[in-house]
C-alpha cells in the first residue's frame, strides 16, 4: 500500500478544517468501457523534440482535416470515434471566456464542428483546477473573481517559500467560488459537445511533486486535492463527462483517483514510443511515487490489482506503432492494452501511420473492448514469469489468455489450465491469426517470438 508522506500527514493535521464536508454522493462512476481514440501527442512531441518554442507550436487546419479524414475513414467503423487534444500547444481562453476556447490557433468550436460532420467526437486536454481566463473576470454565476480563487498569504501549504511555476495558475479548492468554477468548467465543455476530459499534473497540485530536485508548486495538500476531485466527480457526472486523470501521485493504492475519476494513468509518458515505452525503458524498476513505472508492461502489471469490473480504468498512455521495430512488437502493444481493459489511443499521424491501421482494427481483439473485458496477470510481481501471462473471462464465458515474450529471443512458454481456473478440454482460437487451432487439455504450450505475443480464446 502506498502511504502518505510525513509532509502530507503534517499538513492534514494543520489543515483539518479543509477536510471536505461534501464528498460526491452521485451514482456509480465505474460503468464505462475504455475509450478508443486518436491523440495529437506524436505531432506535439515531435515539435518539442525539434526545438519549436511552446508559443509557436501549432497544427494547421489542413492537418486537422487530414486527421479527421484518417480517423473517420479508417477507424470510426471499428469503434474509434474521437480525437483528443493534448498539452504542448498553447491553450487559451479568448474573447472574454473564462475557460479554454482555442488549442493552438484552432478554435475548439470549429474543431468540434469539423468532427461532427464526420461522425466523430472531440476530447480535450484541460484541468478544472487551472485558470486560463482574465483574473479579474467573474466565476460564472457568482461575484467571485478568478483572482480570489488563487493562493493568498493566509493559505497553509506544504512549501510556503515556493512560488508555483508560471505554466499554470491553480485554483485553491477551499476558497469560496471554487466549486462553482469547477462546475462552470464542465458546463462549458458540455455545452460545446465535449464529453471526455484528460486532466494533467495533479501530482504537482497535491504535494508539489517533491521527487524532483525541488518542488514544482507550493503543494496544496491532500485535503484540497480530494475536495477538488469530489467537485470534479460531482460536475462531471452532472454533465455526462468522462474524466481521465493523467499525472496523479496515486497514494494509498490510488485511493482518491479510483474513487473520483473514470480512468487514471499508471505509467510514464509515451515519449518516443515503440518497444522503449512498452517494455524496455527502466524495466523492472518500480518507484514509490509518480510515475511508479517507466514502461507500460511494468505499469499495467504493478497496478493490475486496482483495476477490474466496477473499478477505475488503467491508462497506459498513447501508442506510436510506427516507432516499433517489427510487427510482433505492434501486436504485443495493442494486445496488452485490450487484455488489461485499457484504452487504445492512436498517436500515429496521417504521415506516419502507413498500413499500421490493421493492427489497431483487429476485430477479434476489439471485441474485448466492446465486451468490457478486463484481464489480470498470473502475478503482479514485476518481471516474474506470471506477469507475462494475462487472462480473463468474457461475458459469454469464453476465456481469453495472452502470453507475452519481453525477451530478446524466442521463448517456449507453457500454462497449466488449472492456473487460470480451467479444467477439461477447450477449443483454441488465435486472435491474431484469426484461425482455430488444436484443442487443448491440461497444458497449453507455444513458442512465442522475440518481443511477440500469443493471444488465444479458449471455449469449452
Amino acid at each position: 500500500m502506498r502511504l502518505k508522506t510525513c509532509k502530507q500527514v503534517v499538513l492534514g493535521c494543520l489543515c483539518g478544517f479543509l477536510a471536505p464536508a461534501f464528498l460526491c454522493r452521485g451514482g456509480e462512476i465505474h460503468t464505462h468501457k475504455a475509450p478508443l481514440y486518436w491523440s495529437v501527442y506524436e505531432y506535439a512531441r515531435e515539435m518539442e523534440l525539434a526545438g519549436i518554442p511552446y508559443h509557436e507550436m501549432d497544427l494547421s487546419s489542413a492537418q486537422w482535416d487530414a486527421v479527421i479524414d484518417m480517423m473517420s475513414t479508417k477507424f470510426k467503423s471499428h469503434g474509434y470515434d474521437m480525437i483528443c487534444t493534448d498539452g504542448f500547444l498553447p491553450q487559451t481562453a479568448r474573447d472574454g471566456s473564462v475557460y479554454m476556447t482555442h488549442y493552438g490557433s484552432m478554435p475548439l468550436k470549429t474543431l468540434i464542428s469539423k468532427c461532427r460532420v464526420n461522425g466523430m467526437r472531440v476530447g480535450v486536454y484541460d484541468n478544472p483546477l487551472w485558470i486560463k481566463g482574465d483574473l479579474d473576470a467573474k466565476v460564472p454565476g457568482t461575484d467571485y473573481t478568478l483572482r480570489s480563487l488563487t493562493r493568498n498569504s493566509q493559505d497553509q501549504v506544504l512549501y510556503p517559500e515556493v512560488t508555483d511555476r508560471p505554466d499554470f495558475t491553480w485554483v485553491v479548492t477551499d476558497h469560496p467560488g471554487a466549486r462553482e468554477y469547477i462546475d462552470g468548467f464542465f458546463k462549458h465543455y458540455h455545452d460545446m459537445g465535449v464529453n471526455f476530459v484528460r486532466m494533467d499534473f495533479m501530482c504537482w497540485y497535491e504535494d508539489g511533486d517533491p521527487g524532483r530536485d525541488y518542488p514544482v508548486t507550493c503543494g496544496y495538500g491532500r485535503e484540497r486535492y480530494e475536495l477538488g476531485l469530489s467537485y470534479i466527480r460531482e460536475s462531471a457526472a452532472k454533465y455526462g463527462i468522462f474524466t481521465s486523470i493523467v499525472m496523479p501521485e496515486l497514494y494509498n493504492d490510488a485511493e482518491l483517483e479510483s474513487k473520483y475519476c473514470n480512468m487514471t494513468r499508471i505509467v510514464q509518458d509515451t515519449n518516443i514510443g515503440g518497444w522503449h515505452h512498452f517494455s524496455s525503458f527502466n524495466r523492472g524498476k518500480i518507484y514509490d511515487r509518480w510515475p511508479y513505472a517507466d514502461n507500460q508492461f511494468d505499469g499495467f502489471t504493478h497496478w493490475s490489482h486496482i483495476g477490474g469490473k466496477g473499478k477505475v480504468i488503467l491508462d497506459g498512455d498513447f501508442l506510436r506503432l510506427n516507432k516499433c521495430d517489427n510487427d510482433d512488437e505492434r501486436c504485443s502493444q495493442v494486445s496488452l492494452q485490450l487484455i488489461a481493459g485499457g484504452p487504445v489511443t492512436i498517436a500515429d499521424t496521417p504521415e506516419t501511420i502507413g498500413n499500421l491501421d490493421k493492427f489497431y482494427t483487429n476485430e477479434e481483439l476489439l471485441a474485448l473492448n466492446t465486451d468490457g473485458f478486463i484481464g489480470k496477470p498470473l502475478s503482479d510481481e514485476i518481471d516474474s514469469e506470471g506477469s507475462c501471462i494475462w487472462y480473463g473471462t468474457m461475458s459469454n464465458g469464453d476465456v481469453v489468455m495472452a502470453m507475452f515474450n519481453r525477451e530478446e529471443a524466442p521463448r517456449k512458454m507453457s500454462v497449466n489450465l488449472s492456473e487460470i481456473g480451467l479444467s477439461g478440454e477447450y477449443k483454441v482460437r488465435d486472435l491474431w491469426k484469426h484461425a482455430d487451432e488444436s484443442a487443448v487439455e491440461s497444458v497449453f504450450t507455444v513458442t512465442v517470438p522475440r518481443h511477440g505475443c500469443k493471444v488465444v480464446k479458449l471455449t469449452k
